[in-house]
C-alpha cells in the first residue's frame, strides 16, 4: 500500500529534523551492543553478586552455559487496580524462562501512582513527574547491566511511558512490554459520569456518589474509560513492543497467563536467533509516526502529547505538536469509545479493538508497515487477534485476522469513518500555543467565544460554580497549572462542574496550562497551553473580562484584547502564598528540582534534558 502524502512529509520532515541526536542515538546504542555479555564482561566479584539469589541452577545457567538472562522491570501495586495482577507475572516469567532454558531476575520494581486517587487532591502535582522518577528507576535496575532482554511490566498513565523511556536508555535490549488488561465492565461509563454532574448540582449525596464509584471501578484490572491508561496499551500495539493482541485480554482471563508466557518467548526469540531488533532499533521516527496515528485515530488522551514527545527524544527522535496537527489532517477518526463515544475499551475489543484499527490504518497508508517490531512477522502481526490454538487451557497459541467490524457504531473503516479528521488540534495565537481534543466535543461548541474569569486554582474554578457565578457564557482559564509552577496535575475534577453549565445552554469552555485526564470530555478545553504562566506566558497577562475566543476549526486561540494594550500589560505574578502551598505536603518539596528544571509541555515536560 502506498504512504500517505501526509504521513510521508511528517515523517520525513522528524526524520530529518532529528538526523543529528537519532545517529548519536544509534551509534551509543550499537557500540553497547558489540560488548561481549555481562557475565562474560564483569569482574568475579560483581558476578557473584549479580546471581547470588539465584536457584543453583540457574546460577549453573547463566555463568557456565552462558543461557540469555531477562531482566523483569516491575511496576506491581495493589494501589492500582490495573497493576494489582502483575504481582504473580515475575513468577510465571521466570517459569517460562527456566523452560526455554533461560534465567529472570527481576532487576528493580518502579513506583506506579493511582490518578485516580489522587485526582483533585495535593497528591496529584506529583504524578506527571512520576514518570520521570519511573524512568530513573528503571534506568537503576537495568545499570546492573547483566541481561540479554527486557520485559516491561505495566499498564498505566505515567507508567508506560516512564517505563518506556527508561528503557530506550538501554536501547540496545531486546524488550518487550507486558500488560494486564482491563477489568470487565461495571457501572458505564456514562452513567458513572451523569451521577458526577448530579453530585456537582448537589442533586446526590456522597454515598450515592460513591455507590456510583465503586460500581464502575470494582476489581482488578485497567479502568474500562480510553484514557491515557488504555491509549497507552493502543500504542503499545502500534509500536509493535507488545505481544500482537495482548492489549485488552482481562486478567481474568485463562488467555491472560499464556500471552505473558509468550512475551518471554518473543523476547527470547530475539536474543536466540540474533535478530538485531532491540528497542532503540525499534522506535525510529515510523515507529513513531504510527504510535500518533493510532493515537489520532482513536481519540486518545491528550497526555501524549506530552508523553510521547518525551519518549521520541529518549530515542533521539524530535516530535512537537505541529506534526500532530498535521497527522490529525489526514488520519481520520476510527473509533469511538468512551468519553468520544459511550463504548467503553471491552465493548472496543469485541468490535474489533488496536487490531482492527491497526489494519485499517495500514491499508489506507497511514501506517508505516517497513518497520521492525518484537515479532518476526512485522507491524501485520498486529490485525490479528489471539486465542487457544486447542480450546481454553491448553497449550498454544494461534492468531486470526480480526475481521469486520462486529460494531460500527464502535469501529468503522478508514472508507467510512466517525470523521475524516482525527481526534487532536493544534490551537495557536497571542495566548501561546495549546492542544484541544476535540474529537469528544460537540461540533456546535468547536468554537466558543465568551468573556474570560481568570482563576489561580481549580478550588477557586469550584467554589466559584458552586457560588452560582459562572452560570453564564464564560470562558474559564485556570492558570499556574504547568510543570514548573505546579508539576501540572490533571484537572479533571473540573469536568463535572463545567458539563453541568454546558448542559443548562451555556457557552463555555477551559483554558489552562495544566493538564486534563485523558478522559477529558464533553466540554472544549485548550490545555497545555504553553509557554506557561509561571514562565512568563501570556496567560499571565489576562484578566477578568477579556474576550477569548477558542476556535477548534481554525485552530486559534485568542485574547481579543486591542494589539496595543496587550503589548503593554506586563505578565501577573503567581501569589507568593500559593507558590509556597505549591511546594510542600505529600513529597511536594523532594520534587522541587523538577519543577525547576521542566522543560515546556511542548518539549515533553522532561526533567532529564
Amino acid at each position: 500500500m502506498k504512504l500517505h502524502p501526509v504521513l510521508e512529509a511528517v515523517t520525513a520532515r522528524i526524520r530529518e529534523r532529528s538526523a543529528p541526536t537519532r545517529s548519536a542515538y544509534l551509534a551509543r546504542i550499537e557500540a553497547a551492543a558489540s560488548r561481549d555479555r555481562g557475565a562474560d564482561r564483569m569482574g568475579c566479584a560483581n558476578v557473584a553478586h549479580a546471581f547470588a539469589a539465584l536457584p543453583d541452577n540457574d546460577k549453573f545457567r547463566v555463568v557456565a552455559e552462558r543461557a540469555p538472562n531477562i531482566g523483569i522491570v516491575n511496576s506491581y501495586n495493589d494501589m492500582l487496580s490495573a497493576h494489582a495482577p502483575l504481582g504473580s507475572f515475575p513468577h510465571i516469567i521466570k517459569d517460562e524462562a527456566r523452560k526455554l532454558g533461560a534465567t529472570a531476575q527481576v532487576a528493580s520494581g518502579v513506583p506506579a501512582m493511582c490518578d485516580g486517587v489522587t485526582q483533585g487532591t495535593a497528591g496529584m502535582e506529583l504524578s506527571l513527574f512520576s514518570r520521570d522518577v519511573i524512568a530513573m528507576a528503571t534506568a537503576v535496575g537495568l545499570s546492573h547491566d547483566v541481561f540479554d532482554a527486557a520485559l516491561m511490566l505495566g499498564i498505566c498513565d505515567k507508567i508506560v511511558p516512564g517505563l518506556l523511556i527508561g528503557a530506550l536508555h538501554f536501547g540496545h535490549l531486546p524488550t518487550v512490554f507486558v500488560p494486564g488488561g482491563p477489568m470487565p465492565s461495571g457501572l458505564s461509563n456514562n452513567e458513572k459520569a451523569k451521577v458526577r454532574e448530579q453530585a456537582a448540582q448537589g442533586l446526590v449525596g456522597r454515598a450515592e456518589l460513591l455507590e456510583a464509584e465503586s460500581k464502575a471501578y470494582h476489581t482488578q484490572g485497567t479502568c474500562t474509560f480510553y484514557g491515557t491508561a488504555n491509549s497507552n496499551q493502543m500504542l503499545m500495539e502500534a509500536m509493535g513492543l507488545h505481544v500482537p493482541g495482548t492489549a485488552f485480554i482481562q486478567p481474568q482471563q485463562q488467555l491472560r497467563e499464556e500471552l505473558t508466557r509468550e512475551a518471554v518467548r518473543t523476547a527470547l526469540g530475539i536474543v536466540k536467533a540474533r535478530r538485531f531488533a532491540p528497542i532503540g532499533r525499534i522506535v525510529d521516527e515510523r515507529c513513531i509516526a504510527n504510535a500518533m496515528a493510532a493515537l489520532l485515530a482513536t481519540g486518545g488522551s491528550t497526555n501524549h502529547l506530552i508523553h510521547w514527545v518525551a519518549v521520541a527524544r529518549a530515542a533521539g527522535i524530535v516530535i512537537d505538536w505541529d506534526d500532530f496537527d498535521r497527522l490529525s489532517g489526514a488520519v481520520p477518526l476510527l473509533s469511538r469509545v468512551y468519553p468520544n463515544g459511550s463504548a467503553d475499551v471491552n465493548a472496543f475489543q469485541e468490535a474489533g479493538g488496536p487490531g482492527y484499527v491497526i489494519r485499517e490504518l495500514l491499508d489506507a497508508g497511514l501506517m508505516h508497515e517497513d518497520v521492525l517490531t518484537v515479532r518476526e512477522g512485522g507491524i501485520r502481526e498486529y490485525t490479528r487477534v489471539p486465542d487457544w490454538a486447542e480450546g481454553p487451557g491448553k497449550a498454544g497459541l494461534k492468531w486470526t485476522d480480526v475481521g469486520a467490524s462486529r460494531d460500527d457504531t464502535v469501529v468503522r473503516p478508514a472508507r467510512e469513518p466517525f470523521s475524516a479528521t482525527g481526534g487532536l488540534r493544534l490551537l495557536q495565537g497571542n495566548l501561546g500555543r495549546s492542544v484541544i481534543k476535540v474529537s469528544a466535543v460537540p461540533e456546535d461548541r468547536h468554537v466558543i467565544e465568551a468573556p474570560a474569569r481568570i482563576f489561580d486554582s481549580q478550588e477557586a474554578l469550584q467554589s466559584a460554580f458552586k457560588a452560582g457565578e459562572l452560570d453564564r457564557d464564560v470562558v474559564c482559564v485556570v492558570r499556574w497549572q504547568g510543570p514548573q509552577a505546579n508539576g501540572m496535575p490533571e484537572l479533571h475534577k473540573l469536568t463535572p462542574p463545567l458539563a453541568v453549565l454546558q448542559g443548562k445552554g451555556f457557552r463555555v469552555a477551559l483554558v489552562t496550562d495544566g493538564r486534563m485526564s485523558g478522559a477529558s470530555g464533553k466540554v472544549p478545553a485548550a490545555i497545555h497551553v504553553s509557554p506557561e504562566a509561571a514562565a512568563g506566558g501570556p496567560l499571565a497577562k489576562l484578566r477578568d473580562g477579556d474576550v477569548v475566543r477558542l476556535d477548534g476549526v481554525a485552530g486559534t486561540l485568542e485574547a481579543r484584547v486591542d494589539p496595543q494594550e496587550w503589548d503593554r500589560r506586563g505578565p501577573a505574578k503567581m501569589d507568593a502564598r500559593q507558590a509556597q502551598d505549591n511546594g510542600f505536603g505529600v513529597g511536594r518539596e523532594l520534587f522541587a528540582g523538577m519543577r525547576r528544571n521542566a522543560t515546556a509541555a511542548e518539549e515533553g515536560a522532561c526533567t532529564w534534558l
